[in-house]
């Protein structure tokens, strides 16, 4: 059976807590292509398939604690996000880790996709501005920049996958966006203007 655009989610997780293994491989079906994007563009690079694979085995053992009415994606992508960061805390300390995860991301932002049209409305130089100054934010205003511009997450969303209050969420994105506007050097543009370049930059 499969799901429907809107949505028989809650159905189908009502047959996932009742042993039917099909219902789950439809959810696994309908969120791996968004789970996969989320630990790439959060540092997973090549391991990105790895870490969804582990972040889906974790997500169905956990089920018991899913509260039955939420969302699944942003629970999944928690657990995505999780998984996407314990792939780093062998990697030393938490700068050398921050460090590493932008070297995996940077060349997906700055590889401009057929698939996504909106991406070619920038020009080579202007995305390969836009990465150079997400470079140089801050890990967290890296991440929430990522969640709501790049994955297109809401608010909520973003909160849920980062594990973090709303009002961080908040206060945290209106400084990255200061910031990104600072590093770009063009004080005119508003931050709806910045927000706009980095959604076609993703």
């Amino acid at each position: 059976m499969p799901i429907s655009v809107e949505g028989d989610e809650a159905e189908v997780l009502a047959r996932v807590r009742a042993g039917d293994r099909d219902a789950y491989a439809e959810l696994v079906r309908r969120h791996a292509p968004a789970a996969v994007r989320t630990a790439a563009l959060l540092g997973a690079g090549a391991e990105a398939e790895d870490v969804v694979q582990e972040a889906f085995v974790k997500a169905y053992a956990g089920l018991g604690r899913f509260r039955t009415g939420s969302p699944f994606r942003p629970w999944l992508l928690q657990i995505v996000a999780n998984e996407t960061r314990n792939l780093h805390r062998a990697a030393g300390r938490r700068a050398a880790r921050e460090r590493s995860a932008w070297v995996r991301t940077e060349p997906l932002l700055l590889a401009a996709t057929l698939d996504e049209p909106a991406s070619a409305a920038l020009s080579g130089e202007r995305r390969a501005e836009l990465v150079r100054a997400l470079a140089q934010l801050s890990d967290p205003h890296r991440r929430v920049v990522t969640c709501r511009y790049l994955l297109d997450l809401d608010e909520a969303e973003t909160a849920a996958v980062l594990g973090w209050p709303r009002g961080t969420v908040k206060s945290r994105l209106h400084r990255a966006l200061d910031r990104l506007a600072g590093v770009l050097a063009e004080p005119a543009q508003s931050t709806d203007e910045i927000t706009s370049e980095v959604r076609r930059g993703a």
